[in-house]
């Protein structure tokens, strides 16, 4: 059978070339309900199963305790952000720092809608298939940057793999958005991997984001297991054609976590293939996990293992490293940018001095005053 027509098997009744009665009724549509999918065995294996995983209900480190949130100013932000229909990831990701920076008044706003079409096995973000268009988010975004009062604005957004672009376009237009309601306000955009695809990366940067973020969250080794869907040289060609892409004027920033079973010298390794592929700003923290359904933490590290990453990371050459239990890629990331400007500056200086120390002995000394 072939060519789509209906054919007579043994008796009087045609079928089409799929088996579908030719007289069958039309199937009715059924609007089915979102389910976000598991993350319980996100590498194909059973993690929640771990004899080494730590359970779920298991105390915490000391270090871990943060005061609720809900000061003054946090009730605040979240009427603004729920008045405008906004979505941010310290909500969605349920980041331990919200109350700290809601407070400072600091958020990351998410665009593109809360629904993923990846399932990474740490995300507390729901995944499924995103239904979200809305033309009008980019001036809502630039709106609520202006009643903040931010100096740093930063967006990130859900995967959309399901879009022609990737949702790069939406990202240009918040950028530009925030620069037209906000002239002196920084714009720090954290971006999805956009399938590794040049032209909706190269459309970010020409709207000409101050930091362009994409984190590579683990270890090469634990990307079947935790990032199922996204690839490690993937996002490291992207951060490098990022910094190729937009020069001097755009610094390139990754994040990582630990606890999911990576050794201290895996982290390192990965370390130095960021710097490699020219990425200047790093943060680096625990990994929590959301709920039973995602994957287990194997061990919790100890804040002098984050200091001793610390030093580690700039002796590699970083301009700025945020590493600590409780970071996240946006944590304080006015001043992780602040540092990397300094950095930046000394660095130039540094430059300056030597080229014009390497002049005046390639000139020899000077004839003395008569």
């Amino acid at each position: 059978m072939s060519g789509g027509r209906a054919e007579t098997i043994g008796s009087d009744a045609h079928v089409t070339d799929r088996g579908i009665p030719a007289s069958a009724p039309a199937r009715a549509s059924v609007k089915r309900a979102f389910a976000s999918r598991s993350r319980a065995r996100p590498g194909g294996w059973k993690a929640v199963d771990l004899p080494q995983a730590r359970p779920f209900r298991d105390r915490k480190p000391r270090w871990f305790k943060r005061p609720a949130p809900g000061g003054p100013n946090y009730r605040r932000l979240r009427a603004l952000i729920a008045a405008e229909g906004l979505h941010t990831v310290c909500q969605e990701a349920a980041c331990p720092n919200i109350g700290e920076c809601w407070e400072h008044g600091a958020a990351t706003f998410m665009i593109l809608g809360d629904v993923c079409t990846r399932r990474c096995g740490f995300c507390n973000v729901q995944s499924g298939k995103p239904t979200h268009n809305d033309p009008l988010e980019p001036l809502k975004v630039a709106r609520q940057v202006q009643r903040m009062g931010l100096r740093h604005a930063v967006v990130t957004s859900v995967d959309r793999d399901d879009l022609p672009d990737y949702g790069a376009g939406a990202f240009a237009a918040v950028i530009r958005a925030i620069r037209t309601l906000n002239p002196g306000c920084t714009v720090e955009v954290l971006t999805p991997d956009f399938r590794g695809e040049e032209m909706p990366l190269a459309r970010v940067i020409a709207a000409g984001p101050d930091v362009f973020n994409h984190n590579v969250e683990t270890v090469p080794r634990l990307y079947p297991l935790a990032r199922r869907g996204s690839d490690f040289a993937r996002s490291c060609r992207v951060l490098r054609n990022a910094k190729l892409m937009g020069g001097e004027r755009v610094r390139t920033k990754s994040g990582l976590m630990v606890g999911l079973g990576e050794t201290f010298d895996e982290l390192l390794e990965t370390l130095w293939l960021l710097r490699e592929h020219h990425v200047e700003i790093v943060t680096v923290g625990q990994y929590l996990r959301p709920s039973r359904n995602h994957l287990p933490v194997v061990r919790y590290w100890h804040p002098d293992e984050f200091a001793a990453i610390e030093r580690e990371a700039y002796a590699m050459g970083f301009s700025a490293v945020a590493a600590g239990p409780l970071v996240r890629s946006s944590y304080q990331a006015e001043q992780t940018l602040r540092a990397a400007a300094d950095a930046g500056a000394a660095e130039g200086s540094g430059r300056l001095v030597n080229r014009t120390a390497a002049s005046v002995s390639a000139s020899g000394p000077r004839p003395a005053a008569a």
